[in-house]
């Protein structure tokens, strides 16, 4: 006697709306088009997420025509412990597939989106109510045979599609199905519906599940003025671990739009060393996913090119009517009050020329105490010029004083995250939350750089050379870190320093 060949079972977790059932009949459309005896069933869910819609499909991966004409008797629902592939079409519903015990790591697959669409229970918190993505991602990779997560939700926006067509571009990418790409693409034409748009979402979904499956072979690049926007993702997705992948997407997109392509490629090559400290530490991704963050907010700095795009967004001008004038029709206008400094002023000027303005403007006194206030009517012809006339100065950026120094000092950080996590990881994760206390520009940017600068000089470097103990270093830096958050006029962080170096000087003085 032979063993009857076994089918192969998916489970498909999805949220209202987004056509999990459209998606289990393209799978059932495939399926038959392939020969192969195919069943589905569907529990529908409950509003407001507080009841699963999940679609459950068999297949049989023999054809109809070598049963002999038998026919296969296929489950209605699905068992506990008994699911091949597990497909999500949200980060939570992945978790909740994994808690109601049908994925196992012996045996299921696990293809989910990064994306998350908050439960009503995170919502009403009063607090942040969230729930730990990273932990979910764990959850989910531990208990899972192995996971396929992709941003999902992104590639369907990005494509210009809904999400569905890219979770069924996920399945065939992932390799899982005896199922041809052809046969995928017939079931979406067959279908009839928004035909174009459906197959871009399949292949944005199948182009990521196989840059996700295949290794890393593309170095990373200093600038590549040939890369896309998909291309930098793809790469973020090949070689960052799971519980980074969408900070590090959100990151080359918000560089993308605040530069451009090349200024992304710069962010995923400083990133490189950090992904392999990461490795090297043990840090399950925790470093790589901070330094991401850190950095993509770093990289994308406040200065006249970003303030003047912000002022004239059409988002802003949309969300100023709604919301804060409440207008209905009636004309409206918004005057923007700004008051520039010199240091602003010579932020696009090539450095030989910025240099000697700078150093007579403090030879003068005049840096921190001359601003030239200005009044400018956003919604007027000549307000709106005169800001995107700033905005189209984005070219000069690069070339630019100021964008000379906030390289140099990403640099410095960066390389003393690479020198701490050497020596542990809590130290090196430490140093990228100083990030946090250089944001804004004119003169909150002035006193967290100062902030920064201090905690530099008067406690990382002394703990990297060993003048601090390496089991109080990290909580030396994260109290000096947050004494400057408390008092940004830095007199809490004055009183800090002094007791760290207090404490410091103790065993010397022992000795």
């Amino acid at each position: 006697m032979t063993a009857s060949p076994r089918p192969i079972t998916i489970l498909i977790a999805a949220l209202g709306g987004e056509g999990g059932g459209v998606l289990t009949q393209w799978v059932v459309s495939a399926a038959e088009q392939a020969g192969f005896p195919v069943q589905s069933t569907s529990i529908p869910g409950v509003a407001q997420r507080t009841g699963a819609t999940t679609y459950y499909v068999e297949i049989l991966p023999v054809a109809s025509s070598d049963l002999g004409g038998k026919r296969p008797v296929l489950a209605l629902t699905p068992g506990v412990g008994d699911i091949d592939i597990a497909v999500a079409s949200e980060l939570l519903e992945a978790g909740r597939t994994v808690a109601n015990g049908f994925v196992t790591p012996d045996r299921t697959h696990v293809i989910a989106s990064l994306s998350r669409f908050y439960a009503m229970d995170e919502k009403i918190a009063m607090g942040d109510g969230r729930f730990d993505q990273d932990r979910l991602i764990k959850v989910i990779r531990e208990n899972a045979k192995d996971a396929l997560l992709i941003d999902m939700d992104a590639l369907a926006k990005q494509s210009g599609s809904i999400i569905n067509a890219v979770m069924l571009g996920a399945i065939a990418g992932s390799g899982r199905l005896p199922l041809t790409v052809q046969q995928f693409e017939a079931a979406i034409r067959d279908d009839g519906k928004s035909v174009d748009s459906n197959l871009r979402g399949f292949r944005a979904g199948y182009d990521a599940a196989r840059a996700n499956l295949q290794p890393a072979t593309t170095p990373y690049k200093k600038k590549n003025a040939t890369a896309t926007p998909a291309l930098v993702e793809h790469e973020v997705a090949r070689t960052f671990p799971a519980i980074a992948q969408a900070t590090g997407l959100e990151g080359v997109r918000r560089l993308i739009h605040y530069q451009n392509v090349p200024y992304a490629w710069l962010y995923l090559n400083r990133l490189r060393p950090i992904v392999e400290a990461d490795k090297l530490t043990g840090a399950q991704g925790k470093l790589i996913k901070e330094v991401a963050r850190h950095l993509a907010v770093r990289m994308s700095y406040e200065d006249v090119v970003r303030v003047a795009q912000a002022k004239i967004a059409p988002e802003r001008m949309r969300r100023i009517a709604r919301e804060e004038l409440r207008v209905n029709g009636e004309p409206y206008s918004v005057h923007d009050f700004l008051k520039p400094g010199i240091e602003e002023m010579c932020q696009l000027l090539p450095p030989l020329l910025a240099r000697p303005i700078l150093r007579m403007a403090e030879q003068k006194g005049w840096l921190g105490r001359v601003y030239f206030g200005m009044e400018i009517n956003s919604t007027s012809v000549n307000g709106y010029l005169r800001f995107l006339l700033l905005a189209k100065l984005r070219p000069l950026r690069p070339y630019g004083h100021r964008y000379k120094q906030e390289q140099e000092q990403i640099e410095g950080w960066l390389a003393l995250i690479r020198d701490a996590s050497r020596q542990s990881a809590a130290l090196a994760l430490e140093i990228a939350e100083c990030a946090r206390l250089i944001k804004g520009y004119g003169d909150t940017h002035a006193r967290g750089l100062a902030n920064y600068g201090a905690i530099e000089t008067r406690v990382i470097r002394p703990a990297l050379a060993g003048q601090i103990e390496l089991a109080r270093a990290a909580d030396a830096i994260a109290s000096a870190r947050t004494a400057a958050l408390v008092d940004p006029e830095g007199e809490s962080l004055a009183k800090c320093l002094a007791e760290i170096e207090g404490q410091s000087a103790m065993p010397i003085a022992a000795e």
